[in-house]
C-alpha cells in the first residue's frame, strides 16, 4: 500500500481527519481484514469528528465565555432553587432553535454567570454562534464604536449571533444612549435569535432600570414574553467553598 503518497494527498486536500485515521488504521494489523467500504466509513467518521471539534474550538474562542463551564459539571445539590429538569431541557438547545430567551436572576454568588456560560459552552458544541458580554462593558464598547464609526458594524455582528449572553444586567439605571443601544439589540434579535440575560434584580424591577416608560415597554415586551426563567436564591456559593479548593461557582 502506498502509504505516504496517500497521506500526502489527504493532507493536500485538507482532509486532516482522514489522514489521521488512515495512519491509525494502517498501524493496526486487524484493520487489514476490513473491506474497502468499511475503511472508507471509518475514515469519513474520523474526518467528521475532527471537523466538528475544530468548529467547536473556533466557536468557543469567539464566544469569549467568562467561565470554563460545562453542563456536565453543574451541581444540582447546591441549595439555590435550580430546577434540574428545566436546566437539562435548556441544555438540549431546542429553545435556541425556537429563538426563545432565558432570564436568570438571583443574588450575587449563586452561579448565574457560571450557568449561563455552561449553556453557552453547550451551544458552541451544538454549532451555534455564541458571544458573552458583561452588560457594562458592552455599553462602553458601543459608546466607543459610536464615536469612531464602528457602531453599526458592531450591532450587525451582535445581530448575527445565534445566542447572545448579556451578563450582570443592572442595577445601575440606563442613560439615554444605553437605552437606545439595548433597544437596537433586542429589536434585531426579536423572534430571530436568542438571548440569555443574568441579573441580581428580579425581572419586575427591570422596568425601573431602563427608565423611559416607552422604551422599557418595547424592550421588555420583546425580551420577556417568550423567555424561560431561572430564579435562583440562597446564600453565595462562594461562601460555602473552602478557599483552598478554588473551584468555580456552578
Amino acid at each position: 500500500m502506498l502509504t505516504h503518497p496517500t497521506l500526502d494527498l489527504l493532507q493536500n486536500l485538507g482532509l486532516h481527519g482522514m489522514a489521521k485515521g488512515f495512519k491509525e488504521l494502517d498501524a493496526q494489523p486487524e484493520a487489514r481484514s476490513l473491506e474497502h467500504a468499511e475503511w472508507l466509513a471509518l475514515l469519513l467518521e474520523q474526518e467528521k469528528t475532527q471537523r466538528q471539534q475544530k468548529r467547536f474550538e473556533s466557536r468557543a474562542r469567539a464566544a469569549k465565555l467568562r467561565h470554563a463551564a460545562c453542563i456536565e459539571d453543574v451541581d444540582y445539590r447546591a441549595i439555590r432553587g435550580l430546577d434540574r429538569a428545566l436546566f437539562l431541557k435548556l441544555a438540549a438547545g431546542d429553545w435556541i432553535r425556537a429563538r426563545h430567551n432565558l432570564l436568570v436572576t438571583g443574588p450575587c454568588g449563586v452561579g448565574k454567570s457560571w450557568l449561563a456560560c455552561a449553556l453557552g459552552h453547550k451551544a458552541c458544541r451544538d454549532d451555534f454562534a455564541v458571544a458573552y458580554h458583561r452588560v457594562p462593558r458592552l455599553f462602553a464598547a458601543l459608546a466607543l464604536g459610536r464615536a469612531d464609526g464602528r457602531y453599526t458594524r458592531m450591532l450587525r455582528a451582535i445581530a448575527r449571533l445565534d445566542l447572545l449572553i448579556l451578563d450582570d444586567w443592572g442595577p445601575e439605571p440606563l442613560d439615554a444612549d444605553q437605552r437606545r443601544d439595548l433597544l437596537e439589540i433586542i429589536e434585531d434579535r426579536y423572534e430571530a435569535r436568542s438571548i440569555i440575560v443574568t441579573s441580581q434584580l428580579p425581572v419586575d424591577r427591570w422596568y425601573e432600570i431602563i427608565g423611559n416608560p416607552t422604551i422599557a415597554d418595547a424592550i421588555l415586551d420583546r425580551l420577556v414574553h417568550n423567555a424561560y426563567r431561572i430564579e435562583l436564591k440562597g446564600e453565595s456559593l462562594r461562601k460555602q467553598k473552602q478557599p483552598a479548593q478554588n473551584q468555580p461557582v456552578s
